[in-house]
């Protein structure tokens, strides 16, 4: 049985925590697209209302994509930027406690259960691929 070497274990440690940042990075942009040109469909789709300005989306569209553009340079060397690494671990955990109060709360917006569990997903795939790194 062939083991793998510890080098071999942070490359791959490494690469795949790097291809999680981009494509949560991916995700942030691309909800930020739906907030800002399609918000009714949005609303529809995850079935929560649009706030009474459209401002509001606006301005969390651009945390989105600042945030998504911070993942992306995370991603260039997880290592040098392992701060921004730390703040997805633990801002999409969070995200997942702050969407799923919100669908507990409100049956009827129940549609955030799949944003959540994004997060959720995220932020343990972030983990599970950085602290490794840090032993």
């Amino acid at each position: 049985m062939k083991t793998q070497s510890p080098l071999a274990r942070r490359f791959h440690l490494v690469t795949f925590l790097r291809l999680g940042l981009i494509v949560g990075a991916l995700y942030d942009f691309g909800f930020a697209a739906l907030m800002t040109f399609l918000p009714e469909w949005t609303s529809r789709t995850f079935r929560v209302p649009l706030p009474s300005e459209a401002f509001y989306l606006w301005l969390i569209a651009v945390f989105l994509v600042m945030l998504g553009t911070l993942y992306l340079a995370a991603a260039q060397d997880p290592r040098r930027y392992s701060a921004i690494v730390v703040v997805a671990i633990g801002g999409r955990f969070l995200g997942f406690v702050a969407l799923a109060l919100a669908a507990s709360a409100r049956p009827e917006w129940a549609g955030l259960w799949p944003l959540a569990i994004a997060d959720l997903a995220f932020s343990v795939f972030h983990a599970a691929t950085w602290v490794p790194l840090r032993a």
